[in-house]
């Protein structure tokens, strides 16, 4: 059998909560606790019957939590459903800012703040550039997503923007296109995204925790171009409801008896080479690895500017009618209840002799609370 994440912190979550029980945050203990009960009789479900062979399967629902690795694929084929609704047809293009090293501790220790810092200062240098008739001069749209993680888990935010390739002139109709294969100089890019960040960190009163010496790089900015709409979104569909590690990356769990002793390997491809390589750790330092990146509790981690706002969602809806985009109707999504019974009626099959079982009754979750 697969080794899984649940399977890992069943065996250590209650180690690690209790060594580190007055310093583990809500969202932490909340993750760990829906992954460790994610398809097990905690979180309820339903009984299924083979009619010939008076067989019994019990399939149990998925916790949802959008840390799980067994929860997200049904997660982002929704959402692509849905964005297909706000498709252009143009080019598109990928950009990624990415915080400098130094900045890391100080983000970590204010996550929720500056992790909306980081989409404020962005957001605002892509959307100015653009204004300059240089290049687009217009307002852009823009849909931003933040991770936090590198292939090997270690702390690394940053955020990555889709955008089509093009603007919206002042005067609110016309469509300006871009030039063909480019969207925004990256190293203008860079020196606005650094200027924004720093007046954020002033006004919150940050800027004395940061060396003077992030002020005088590069910051890493990266513009390509990803083909039109559809190829775009499948490009960013994944990014959105990725998880820092999937289960399929885990190798090993050598259990010492202890969190301390014990070690889980798991694999990652470097991003220099492209070759597959092995991590191993304690299984205490993999919690951390893995825990650093759950995200605040109702931290918004897909956001929308200039265009693509909820807010002005008309501009872009002119904007389809003016390119002639042909719009999605996204599919309705179905009540929880109903998609609990969807995801397991049409797969459980009897052990015995293959044939489809039948639903029988739904089962209650215990009565527990999360801690």
């Amino acid at each position: 059998m697969a080794l899984e994440l649940a399977e890992l912190f069943r065996a250590y979550g209650a180690d690690y909560r209790k060594k580190y029980a007055d310093k583990l945050l809500p969202s932490h203990r909340q993750a760990m606790w829906a992954i460790e009960h994610c398809r097990t009789e905690r979180l309820g479900g339903q009984v299924y019957g083979c009619p010939t062979c008076q067989e019994f399967q019990y399939s149990y629902h998925s916790c949802r939590n959008r840390h799980c690795p067994k929860c997200q694929h049904e997660q982002t084929q929704h959402w692509l459903q849905v964005q297909q609704e706000l498709l252009l047809p143009v080019p598109y293009f990928f950009l990624t800012f990415t915080l400098p090293a130094e900045l890391r501790t100080l983000v970590r220790a204010n996550q929720k703040t500056l992790y909306s810092l980081l989409f404020q200062a962005s957001a605002e240098a892509a959307q100015n550039l653009a204004l300059d008739p240089r290049y687009i001069g217009g307002q852009i749209g823009l849909v931003g997503v933040l991770h936090t993680w590198t292939r090997n888990l270690i702390f690394h935010p940053h955020v990555h923007y889709l955008a089509p390739g093009g603007g919206l002139h002042p005067d609110g109709k016309t469509w300006l296109p871009a030039r063909q294969g480019f969207f925004l100089p990256v190293r203008a890019l860079s020196k606005l995204f650094r200027a924004a960040f720093r007046r954020g960190l002033q006004k919150l009163k940050l800027i004395q925790k940061v060396p003077a010496t992030v002020w005088t790089q590069d910051w890493v900015v990266h513009c390509k171009s990803v083909a039109d709409g559809q190829a775009a979104l499948k490009y960013l569909a994944p990014y959105i409801h990725r998880v820092a590690i999937s289960n399929r990356r885990l190798l090993a769990f050598d259990n010492h008896g202890s969190m301390e002793c014990s070690q889980v390997t798991f694999q990652y491809r470097a991003s220099d080479s492209g070759q597959l390589k092995k991590c191993t750790l304690s299984v205490e330092q993999f919690f951390q690895r893995f825990l650093q990146h759950v995200l605040p509790q109702a931290f918004v981690k897909v956001r929308y500017y200039g265009f693509f706002g909820a807010a002005v969602r008309r501009k872009l809806t002119a904007l389809q009618n003016q390119l002639g985009a042909q719009t999605h109707t996204p599919t309705e999504q179905q009540p929880a209840s109903a998609q609990f019974a969807d995801e397991t009626s049409s797969k459980i099959l009897c052990p015995t002799c293959g044939r489809p079982m039948t639903f029988q009754r739904n089962l209650s979750p215990e009565q527990c609370r999360s801690p």
